[in-house]
């Protein structure tokens, strides 16, 4: 159960050959969030924006009848520069402001995702992919933002649209568009063994903030 509205995790969820049933949480349930704390990594917090995600959607829903697992999937997806976080855009002026703060530079995109079977224990993993943009001029950024395709992204840019020209230097791509596959792979096989070792693609098993949830960083996704 995909809980996103998102056309783009649904098409990469589908080619993965998943049977997909889209379930948003409400708006609310991202709205109505405690904001980060001073004292929150940004892991922890978009770790945290996909529980609350998740868990607006499996509190629906009873576990599934043996032999028919249902899962709840939610991420929640986060461009980062210089530390700073940058969410969707609320506005043109908005969008212009990220466009300009990542032109010609290195960024980071982090993604928070939950896998929760209703009646069990959530799993968390953070994913990390390395970016850069070449330097956008006045006029490219303008043109751009007529386009409306910044509506909805995270940084103001879509890696998939293939307008801006971003060059992944690291790590997964379909994290970058917001479902990182690979991470899904790793922690669906995890949560369905039996074992109780951590995820074999994580770097380590960070444990802090509240939150507990497999690592993935760039260099080794």
């Amino acid at each position: 159960m995909l809980a996103s509205q998102s056309p783009r995790r649904r098409e990469l969820a589908e080619a993965e050959g998943w049977q997909i049933e889209v379930c948003p949480p409400p708006e609310t349930a991202e709205d109505e969030a405690t904001p980060r704390q001073p004292s929150e990594s940004l892991e922890a917090w978009v770790a945290r924006l996909a529980k609350t995600k998740a868990e607006a959607v499996v509190t629906r829903f009873h576990p599934a009848p043996s032999g028919m697992p249902r899962i709840v999937l939610a991420c929640d997806t986060v461009g980062v520069v210089d530390d700073t976080p940058l969410g969707k855009p609320i506005d043109r002026d908005d969008a212009a402001r990220m466009l300009r703060q990542l032109s010609g530079r290195l960024h980071r995109v982090l993604t928070g995702s939950c896998l929760w079977p209703p009646g069990h224990q959530p799993t968390l993993a953070v994913t990390e992919s390395v970016l850069i943009m070449p330097p956008l001029s006045d006029e490219f950024i303008a043109t751009y933002l007529d386009s409306g395709l910044w509506r909805g992204k995270a940084g103001a840019c879509g890696f998939q649209d293939g307008v801006i020209p971003l060059e992944l230097q690291s790590g997964s791509g379909s994290n970058v568009i917001g479902l990182p596959l690979e991470t899904i792979r790793n922690e669906l096989a995890w949560l369905t063994s039996s074992t109780t070792a951590s995820s074999p693609s994580s770097k380590r098993l960070d444990a802090h903030d509240g939150l507990s949830f497999h690592w993935y960083p760039a260099e080794t996704c």
